[in-house]
């Protein structure tokens, strides 16, 4: 599996080193004179203690964030790492890989070992087949479910983009599309049953893609949807929606006891303009009717996620999505001087993993930062793998992958 040879790549030790080069030396002195609005020089107590762990844990509750496929949870596993990392939390990681034995469903004994000298995980943000038994087997009673849908539509388009080349049913598709001149998506929905074989194990984003991630039965209604629904309800304090993605990250905040400043982001794992497929109104039609459930899925969370909104108060979320938008607005200003850079003229640090069939584009980051900020905007848009295997070296106290620097508070 490519993620596997990622991370084995990465047990070999190679590091990136990320400390100053030459010419950017009198830069970062002289702005390191200034106090920085994201990073002030302020001590910070040891954070590795076990007084300092229970603290961590009064303020912040275990998280569980169920990664679904091409919704822009990258996006919100990256705000979630940084969380982690910062206040030493403990990271519910597969054995030597990126996935837990995805498209198998959940199981706990999928989950590696507890890091010496922690009691239990803080954090599970990993994708997954969800099985809710199982999670609550490795995650503390107290734990926070929380997950990300898109539109159906955008969402399948871009599951099939992304994964032309290793879905069954698309790439049997794309080579049928060779033959006639067509694009290979638009072969598939001219027909999609001729490609798609429920029983292949890797055909489960082929179809109701969401749903397939969050434990569902993705081939076709049943009777006990309606039940399913009210259960996965019950069991996520949080649904969030791509569409509406910064009131989302507020309602995060409530729930979880973030500041606005916690939540600042950069897209990450978006694709080149070129990779993006436009519908018409015809293929939007097929995309929803092979994807039913999804919808219903969808549309159901959907009610469910502007009840919460109105619980919260529209015009405090108003509010605060302009003051999130603020803030997130002046990091990037501070942190990118580049976006949508192509993977070639990335560094290996910051180049996202590229798949065969779609182009990952990434940013490059301001090059006048003192050491801390530089710190901070790198792991903003740090990829999900780099990030990854940072994130397990460390928390098993081996010698890391990057080279990073303390993960700093801000203000």
């Amino acid at each position: 599996h490519w993620k596997r040879r990622h991370l084995s790549r990465c047990f070999s030790y190679r590091t990136y080193d990320l400390r100053p080069t030459a010419d950017r030396r009198n830069q970062r002195r002289a702005a390191e004179k200034h106090t920085s609005p994201l990073t002030p020089n302020t001590h910070q107590p040891p954070k590795h203690t076990p007084t300092a762990r229970a603290e961590r844990r009064r303020a912040h509750p275990p998280v569980v964030f169920l990664k679904t496929h091409r919704t822009g949870s990258s996006t919100v596993q990256n705000i979630l790492f940084r969380l982690g990392e910062r206040e030493s939390a403990t990271f519910a990681f597969p054995s030597r890989t990126f996935q837990f034995n995805y498209p198998d469903r959940f199981r706990a004994t999928f989950v590696d070992e507890l890091p010496e000298g922690s009691s239990q995980f803080d954090l599970l943000c990993s994708h997954m087949r969800l099985d809710l038994r199982e999670v609550r087997k490795v995650m503390p009673q107290n734990a926070v479910f929380i997950t990300l849908l898109r539109d159906p539509i955008k969402t399948f388009e871009s599951v099939f983009g992304y994964y032309t080349s290793t879905v069954p049913a698309f790439f049997t598709a794309r080579r049928a599309a060779a033959n006639e001149g067509k694009s290979a998506l638009s072969v598939f929905l001219d027909s999609p049953e001729i490609f798609w074989d429920p029983k292949e194990p890797g055909n489960g984003l082929a179809k109701n893609p969401m749903s397939f991630d969050m434990g569902l039965n993705n081939q076709k209604w049943n009777g006990s949807w309606p039940e399913d629904l009210a259960q996965l309800e019950e069991a996520f304090q949080l649904v969030m929606i791509a569409e509406h993605f910064d009131e989302s990250l507020v309602l995060l905040g409530a729930l979880l006891g973030l500041k606005h400043e916690d939540l600042a982001y950069l897209r990450l794992n978006v694709r080149a303009g070129n990779s993006v497929t436009e519908l018409d109104e015809n293929m939007q039609a097929k995309v929803r009717s092979w994807n039913v459930l999804d919808t219903l899925l969808y549309d159901f969370f959907v009610q469910v996620f502007w009840e919460k909104a109105a619980q919260f108060g529209m015009e405090r979320l108003k509010a605060d999505v302009e003051q999130l938008k603020a803030f997130t607005e002046d990091v990037q200003r501070k942190c990118v001087s580049r976006t949508e850079v192509p993977p070639k003229e990335l560094e290996d640090l910051l180049r996202p993993w590229q798949t065969e069939t779609a182009t990952i584009v990434g940013y490059e980051v301001q090059g006048n930062l003192s050491l801390q900020d530089q710190g901070f905007c790198i792991r903003m848009m740090l990829p999900e793998l780099q990030y990854h295997s940072h994130l397990y070296f460390k928390g098993h106290q081996f010698h890391s992958c990057l080279f990073l620097g303390k993960q700093q508070t801000y203000s």
